[in-house]
């Protein structure tokens, strides 16, 4: 019979009431010092043990907790720090820097959405001068506490790999391959110091493996690897997302004791199946779902029985992915549906179910949503409903535009402030009824119309103060979704969010956002966008249902917007905005899937805004993702202005927007939101400047923001767009007199 243990590859590090968001937001307000972020940091680091051993986890990955992203802690660990960041003196300080920028102007490193998930990370900089100078103290420390707390026999450290960091690292003058080959040497002195820790093995996390164009990786992987193994160090190879596709064959056969698959998502059990497993390596199964809420330790034990008949050596069972993406514990949701609720398993749920799967048992209740399957709402609609009535070239004279071009805007959201926060939360509690909660609602609102209107913006926004978070508030609105009280997953550093789960078939029960529009147009003769999340954005930045395509989830979400538009048009809304940030988040890793996805994403925005009349202005929002390769896709969604956040990528994906023959408007972010440091004029005349050569017509040219501003005060928001009207008008006027 093969031998089966248990291990976790990553586990949530927010903390169970979000205390690490809490400790960092103090800690950069300059409400809280170093010291006491660090000791919270630690707590939560110390619970997250906690729970592990407390399940009877085997082997636990320890050494993934973060102040920020993981990612960004490999990149200073490995002392690959851009130069503009080393005047930094201060090591948390240069660190922070590099994740947020600072008040002293520096540009933090771009953000990018992690493989396909909605998670952010930090992108490394690399060029032909980068070199690691590794200082692996901390991440040492960090294990030693681990072998304290769990024992040195459970404590593996969890080690991001050489392969995966160099690719998906921004390099510039300098191969992947060669990159790899630099990095090499420092990942064997780690290697080395984890061997003097006597730990049982190392985790070497390498989701880059299954990519689609992983191929051109083997000749660097199989050297790199064949030099870590003379360190004689057990390694455990962690791939997860997808399975490794054409790369498995040599994949396996990589110097390493112990191979992990994600057998959830892709197809690795057939290629398991169909060219066998070594018999001198360990399997890593990831048989349960670590980026779904639904329990399936049914398929997970059946997943392990065929194993069993293939696996020579050891199994050794374990979630598919981290478990950074679901929430910490559903017995934390008291006012969740109790028949649901048994149907659900968070992270705790799930390292509990380890052991019951590696005995091959399964849990009764384990059935998924548990809703009968839906039809295949494509086939019931009629052509003509995915189709705007007139194409763009007709439909551009008949609405809003700034002559000249260079039309200001924000993308949506303006600062929750805690009296935002107070107010929302004290309307939940049934402290303030709803009609106190609307006047005080109409009160922020009147607010950001205010300021809108002193600062001069050619199109305003009414500020959504009433919402939490972009996809909560319309999932709150919808039949077929439920929602946590405590189900916080982080997106990016202290941005954490939570979820919808949608349980049933999806439609619209009212109007969802007229009330506030019509309060907020009734305020100001200036155009008022109305402000909505678009289809695939709401599903992919949900829990999906597993018992029907993603496909049918997302063409359900489309016909509720879509009444909702109609409804905002007959309101009198001249210009909706439909945000798609998670659009390419959705796209397979693997190149070949890629058509089907693109098929029903763009059909289901299609089908959410192509009611709108000709004169009635679509606007879609784009932003922390590598969206070149999927342009065609994007042309298609046939928005009338595209805006993108753009401050950080250095005006990438404007280039290639004007290379691609890009024909409709588009609104490049000009600043960087999730800075504190307020962009000035001159700053910004660079910024527009570059805009005009970039070949884009200066007359179909947005100005904005590069995302919405909720994380932020009034005190940065109010310069930082009065600096950026002032330098759009100059522009405009400039432009006029043919300077």
């Amino acid at each position: 019979m093969v031998n089966k243990t248990t291990a976790t590859i990553g586990y949530p590090r927010i903390g169970l009431n979000r205390e690490m968001k809490k400790a960092l937001e103090a800690y950069w307000s300059g409400k809280s010092s170093l010291d006491e972020l660090l000791k919270v940091s630690k707590q939560v680091e110390e619970e997250s043990l906690k729970d592990q051993l407390n399940a009877g986890i085997q082997l636990i990955g320890v050494g993934d907790h973060t102040m920020y992203d993981h990612v960004l802690d490999w990149t200073f660990r490995l002392g690959l720090i851009p130069d503009r960041f080393k005047q930094v003196q201060n090591p948390k300080d240069k660190y922070f820097a590099m994740a947020r920028g600072n008040k002293e102007g520096l540009q933090a490193l771009d953000m990018s959405k992690f493989f396909d998930s909605n998670y952010h990370y930090l992108v490394p900089e690399l060029n032909a001068n980068s070199k690691p100078s590794p200082n692996f103290e901390e991440f040492l420390g960090e294990i030693s506490r681990a072998q304290q707390q769990i024992g040195k026999e459970r404590a593996v450290p969890i080690v991001f790999g050489p392969v995966t960091y160099a690719r998906l690292a921004r390099c510039e003058g300098v191969s992947v391959d060669e990159m790899i080959s630099r990095l090499v040497p420092a990942y064997a002195s780690l290697l080395n110091s984890l061997k003097s820790l006597q730990v049982p093995e190392v985790q070497m996390h390498e989701p880059g493996f299954v990519l689609g164009d992983a191929e051109i990786l083997q000749k660097a992987a199989e050297t790199a690897y064949q030099e870590l193994a003379k360190v004689q160090v057990p390694i455990n190879l962690v791939t997860y997302y997808d399975d490794l596709g054409k790369t498995y064959p040599w994949v396996v056969k990589l110097p390493v004791q112990t191979i992990s698959l994600d057998f959830v998502r892709g197809d690795n059990l057939s290629l398991v199946k169909k060219h066998g497993f070594p018999a001198d390596k360990k399997l890593g199964a990831g048989v349960l779902d670590g980026r779904s809420v639904w329990k399936d330790t049914g398929y997970a034990a059946q997943v392990i029985k065929e194993l069993e008949a293939i696996v020579k050596t050891s199994i050794i069972v374990q979630p598919s992915c981290s478990l950074m993406h679901v929430p910490l514990d559903v017995n934390s949701e008291p006012s969740l549906d109790s028949n649901l609720k048994s149907r659900l398993s968070f992270a705790r749920q799930k390292i509990s179910e380890l052991g019951l799967v590696a005995s091959g048992k399964s849990d009764s209740t384990a059935s998924g949503p548990g809703v009968a399957s839906s039809q295949d709402l494509e086939n019931t609609l009629d052509k003509s409903m995915f189709s705007r009535s007139e194409p763009f070239s007709k439909r551009r004279s008949q609405q809003f535009t700034v002559p000249g071009g260079f039309g200001t805007t924000t993308i949506g959201s303006f600062p929750q402030t805690p009296a935002v926060r107070k107010l929302r939360l004290q309307y939940k509690k049934g402290q303030v009824s709803e009609d106190e909660y609307q006047r005080q609602i109409d009160r922020h609102i009147s607010f950001a119309i205010g300021v809108q209107e002193a600062l001069g913006l050619d199109v305003f926004v009414h500020g959504e103060s009433e919402r939490s978070d972009m996809v909560e508030y319309f999932g709150q609105k919808l039949r077929g979704f439920t929602f946590t009280e405590n189900g916080w997953v982080q997106s990016y550093g202290s941005r954490y969010v939570r979820p919808p789960i949608i349980y049933a078939d999806v439609s619209r029960i009212s109007p969802m956002t007229v009330r506030e529009f019509v309060v907020a147009q009734s305020m100001t003769n200036k155009p008022v966008k109305g402000m909505l999340t678009g289809p695939v954005t709401i599903l992919n930045w949900s829990f999906p249902r597993k018992d029907i395509p993603r496909k049918q989830q997302a063409l359900q979400i489309a016909l509720a917007l879509r009444d909702e538009v109609a409804d905002l048009e007959k309101s009198g809304c001249s210009i909706i905005q439909m945000d798609e940030p998670a659009l390419r988040e959705g796209l397979p890793l693997k190149k070949e899937r890629w058509n089907e996805y693109l098929d029903w994403a763009v059909k289901a925005f299609r089908l959410s805004t192509v009611v709108a009349a000709p004169k009635t202005q679509i606007v879609t929002h784009l932003c922390y993702s590598d969206f070149q390769d999927i342009l065609e896709a994007i042309d298609q969604m046939d928005a009338d202005v595209l805006t993108i956040e753009n401050s950080r990528s250095d005006d990438a994906m404007l280039r290639a927007l004007a290379k691609y023959g890009y024909a409709r408007d588009i609104g490049p972010g000009v600043y960087d939101v999730h800075s504190p440091a307020v962009p000035s004029t001159e700053f910004l005349v660079k910024k527009l400047e570059g805009f005009k050569k970039s070949g884009i017509p200066l007359e179909r040219l947005w100005i904005n923001p590069d995302c919405g501003l909720k994380t932020r005060q009034w005190e940065e928001v109010i310069p930082s767009l009065r600096n950026m009207v002032d330098v759009a008008v100059q522009l405009r006027k400039a432009t006029k007199n043919g300077i």
